[in-house]
């Protein structure tokens, strides 16, 4: 009896377990249906998954252009190397081995073509399959590979192998204008991105976005014939436009390379403005860096708007625009030069090596006499009024240009040592662009342009144009009358006997009004330093002098200079060399022609011209074109019919039957024009001069041909 009980009670406890997991799976069952979830996994979402291919459409970031579309940051292809070495991927290797299986030999292939050690990759290759990685990949050294190394692995026809292509930031003129535009670099999730200069100033709208197609396929990867594909557009970044001329940078970057080699010195800045509207045409600072191989940078700052300097005497040039605009100045009155002592000040204010005994203040601007303007701020002008001409001129606060990181200088003027001080350059600092800034008033009627250096932004995917910088009027420090008074007081430091300029700053072509500048540098000890070279040697030059169309203002900082050597050897050789050329680039009328030794004439008509009737018309006017082939025609040219070509030009002529010169020293910017005319494919190391051609001088240059050339800032 009591086994009866006992098994009915096991029955019964046997039917409420199974009900009770009945229910439970019941339920649950209820539950997966009503919110399709599972362990928190939607299964509608996951099973979408299954059965949809994604495809990404990976957008361009925005590129730089300057003025006249001249490519100066652009994306180039770029290639991560991976390597699978799991034996799941080779199911039959009797047929086909897709994965690495000798180390040893796959590593002493690679290693030479990645610059590592045989035993450095090996070591990735074991640590991957103790770990049971699928794949490896090999650092720094197997990323960002050029096409020449992704082609010389290939040929290697390694199991296993296998490249990701990637986008890169790359810079095609080396250090032309670096500082300006920028860097921009591949962060950890492979997205570009700007760190200085205008690629981090307008990052956002240089920053694209990407798409994506997604269709469904089946279990065997086959699109299905209703697919149902979707299309997120993919939107490339915004382009950008700067106002800098491509010719007149290079022309620049030129002139302070040169300057850099000769006199060593510890900072040079150089900027070329168009006075009449602001825009600035070039700019450029040593020391420098190439972005595309960055190393030991010494400077990364733009120092024409993020270091203030003392500017020395160029400022004479806004405290007699002061003393014309207030009717206090007499150019024919005559005042004691040498030393200038007021009662509230416990030392003299002294000219720079002299007495030049008693002289005008025309001759005393001409020879940049301290004493001459303390004497006009102090008993003509007025400290207080003086001061609101500083304002004025905006030497008070930074321009806003569109560049990043600017500073303004400051205004040291509560004693009455600094106020005199001030009108002389000497304890008031200023930045380069706030001193071209306050210049442009000088060179354009007393009207003050904004500086800016952003021509347009423009939306590729649509061609619209979303950003147009106008010329922007600041102010009117001046009226015309004292704007014209100044430049001919200008003008009159570089032609007269006395000015400070003479000989020095004077153009073949055309006319200039100018003044020079040598600031003291202060030394960390107090004071100043001594010593003929511990200076900033400055120039501040317009031209044509009676109606400017260029401003140029140059700083060079401590150059090694001997005893006999001026400080303005290096200053004045940047700036003859970019004034004149520039003003002959942008055919400007000189105003002293008979004296004009840089030839141009007018490129003609050279498309199917015969190859001797092109070479006779240039080397009858003295010029050396470079032609490319032994052709009888001329299919192509860096310079278009009617354009006028200088003298100091790079003439490229493509014959019929092209084939490639020697490359040796060419400029980066001459090898791509090159490229650009002959269709070749071209993929650059390094930046400077060329050292290394991959097709051989004399070779036939056909379209799509591929040309490695390499290059060096050593000569």
């Amino acid at each position: 009896m009591k086994n009866k009980k006992t098994s009915k009670w096991s029955v019964n406890l046997f039917f409420i377990l199974f009900a009770a997991m009945l229910i439970t799976l019941s339920g649950r069952f209820i539950y997966i249906q009503a919110t399709g979830e599972v362990q928190g996994v939607n299964l509608n979402e996951w099973a979408e998954r299954q059965r949809s291919n994604h495809t990404e459409l990976p957008a361009r970031r925005g590129y730089i252009y300057d003025r006249n579309g001249m490519e100066l940051a652009q994306d180039i292809t770029v290639y991560r190397l991976y390597a699978i070495i799991s034996e799941a991927y080779s199911p039959n290797p009797e047929k086909r081995l897709n994965h690495v299986a000798d180390h040893e030999l796959t590593a002493e292939q690679l290693a030479p073509i990645l610059e590592m050690e045989t035993s450095e990759i090996v070591d990735i290759f074991q640590r991957g399959v103790e770990n049971d990685q699928f794949q490896v990949e090999f650092g720094r050294e197997g990323s960002q590979l050029s096409r020449e190394q992704k082609l010389a692995i290939e040929e290697l026809e390694l199991p296993g192998i296998h490249f990701i292509e990637e986008a890169k930031r790359y810079y095609p003129n080396g250090i032309f204008a670096s500082q300006i535009i920028g860097l921009a670099q591949t962060d950890d999730n492979q997205v570009i991105t700007g760190i200085t200069g205008i690629e981090a100033q307008f990052d956002d709208l240089l920053q694209g976005h990407d798409g994506k197609i997604t269709f469904q396929r089946d279990s065997y990867n086959t699109r299905l014939l209703d697919a149902k594909e979707v299309i997120e557009q993919k939107h490339d970044g915004f382009d950008v436009n700067l106002t800098i001329d491509q010719k007149i940078q290079t022309i620049l970057e030129d002139a302070m390379s040169q300057v850099e080699d000769q006199y060593q010195p510890e900072r040079i800045t150089a900027t070329v403005v168009n006075p009449k509207t602001g825009e600035i045409l070039a700019m450029s600072n040593r020391p420098s860096y190439d972005p595309n191989h960055i190393g030991d940078v010494d400077n990364w700052f733009n120092d024409v708007v993020s270091t203030p300097i003392e500017p020395g005497s160029t400022m004479k040039i806004f405290t007699l625009a002061a003393a014309i605009e207030e009717g206090v100045y007499n150019p024919k009155e005559k005042f004691r030069s040498g030393s200038y002592k007021i009662d509230q000040i416990d030392r003299p204010v002294t000219d720079y090596n002299q007495s030049w005994g008693e002289i005008s203040f025309e001759e005393g601007f001409q020879r940049s006499s301290n004493v001459g303007v303390s004497k006009l701020v102090w008993e003509k002008i007025g400290v207080n009024r003086f001061l609101d001409y500083l304002n004025a001129f905006h030497f008070d606060r930074t321009t806003g240009i569109d560049l990043p990181r600017e500073q303004a200088g400051t205004i040291l003027y509560r004693y009455p040592i600094e106020q005199l001080t001030a009108s002389y350059g000497q304890g008031t600092t200023v930045t380069p662009i706030q001193l071209i800034q306050a210049a442009t008033a000088i060179a354009n009627d007393g009207q003050m342009m904004k500086p800016y250096i952003i021509q347009k932004i423009t939306d590729p995917n649509t061609g619209q144009v979303v950003q147009q910088t106008e010329p922007e009027v600041v102010g009117q420090p001046v009226s015309k009358e004292t704007a014209n008074q100044v430049l001919a007081a200008m003008e009159s430091v570089i032609t007269s006997d006395y000015g400070t300029g003479r000989n020095i700053y004077n153009l073949e072509s055309y006319s200039v009004a100018g003044k020079t500048g040598t600031a003291q540098i202060s030394s960390s000890a107090g004071g100043y330093l001594e010593g003929h070279e511990n200076y900033i040697f400055s120039f501040l030059g317009m031209a044509p002098s009676d109606d400017p169309q260029l401003l140029i203002y140059i700083t060079v900082k401590q150059p090694e200079i001997t005893k006999d050597q001026s400080g303005s050897e290096p200053v004045s050789f940047i700036f003859k060399h970019v004034m004149e050329n520039s003003l002959h680039y942008l055919n400007i009328q000189p105003d002293k022609e008979h004296e004009e030794t840089v030839e141009k004439l007018t490129m003609p008509e050279w498309e199917q011209a015969e190859i001797d009737e092109i070479r006779q018309h240039f080397e009858e006017a003295g010029f050396k074109p470079k032609i490319v082939g032994n052709g009888n025609r001329i299919i192509n040219a860096n310079i278009e019919p009617g354009e006028d070509v200088l003298s100091t030009q790079h003439i490229l002529l493509i014959t019929d039957e092209p084939t490639m010169p020697d490359l040796t020293n060419w400029s980066l910017r001459n090898v791509i024009e090159l490229a650009n005319l002959t269709e070749l494919d071209l993929e650059v190391i390094g930046s400077g001069y060329l050292i290394h051609q991959s097709i051989e001088p004399g070779e036939a240059i056909e379209p799509g041909r591929y040309l490695l050339s390499e290059f060096s800032t050593e000569q």
